[in-house]
């Protein structure tokens, strides 16, 4: 299909690094147009005008927002070398099924874990390890959630492969660690050795950067006045 492809994203977002992904281990050519959030362009208002976020994809004129909606787009617009999804049905539904799990139970409480304090804070971290052993039980005996090969729900688990780890780093403490998910642990190791996942990540560097200052202007709010 020859129609125009443009990816609206964020350099630092698993989401629209997700859809990046995706293009490149199916061959897509398209034209990426990085976005600032704090000053939206009118591109991304004008295509994405009920949530006003990214990624949208933008294919001959006609948007799809929604990153996982993106995916399956994807799959089912371009045959491609790689495929995301399984022929089998039941095959696909679970794959459904994982994908949303991580967005809807694993990210939310991944992320509250490194920026909440106190008893919320413990309860986060709880809820982030149970999800975790949860992904340990459905990875076992493979090599990626998607079988041999990487499929829709080790894309959408980019976020633990990539930027949990920073945010550990940056919230000092530890979710995802070789000794209680040694699975999941290994699932990383050989997700990023992929030399198509690397040149989709952000670099670790800038990320914990960015979060670092982040954290620090959270705390410089909170600071009494003096």
């Amino acid at each position: 299909m020859g129609e125009e492809l443009k990816l609206f994203g964020v350099w630092g977002s698993p989401f629209s690094r997700r859809v990046e992904l995706a293009l490149r281990l199916k061959g897509i050519p398209y034209d990426y147009m990085e976005e600032d959030l704090s000053n939206k362009s009118p591109s991304l208002l004008k295509y994405n005008p009920i949530h006003k976020k990214i990624p949208v994809l933008l294919h001959g004129g006609k948007p799809v927002v929604e990153s996982l909606v993106i995916l399956e787009y994807i799959e089912e617009t371009w045959e491609g070398n790689h495929a995301i999804l399984p022929k089998d049905p039941y095959e696909r539904a679970m794959a459904r099924f994982w994908a949303r799990f991580l967005d809807d139970k694993c990210m939310p409480a991944m992320w509250m874990s490194c920026w909440t304090e106190g008893d919320a804070q413990q309860n986060f971290m709880k809820e982030s390890k149970e999800n975790l052993s949860i992904l340990e039980g459905e990875l076992k005996g493979k090599k990626f959630f998607g079988g041999n090969a990487i499929g829709l729900v080790d894309i959408a688990a980019l976020f633990i492969a990539h930027w949990a780890g920073v945010l550990q780093e940056v919230a000092g403490i530890s979710l995802v660690n070789e000794e209680k998910h040694p699975i999941l642990f290994k699932w990383i190791e050989e997700f990023i050795s992929s030399d198509i996942v690397v040149e989709c990540l952000p670099a670790r560097e800038r990320l914990l950067a960015f979060f670092q200052a982040k954290k620090e202007t959270m705390l410089a709010t909170k600071a009494p006045a003096q």
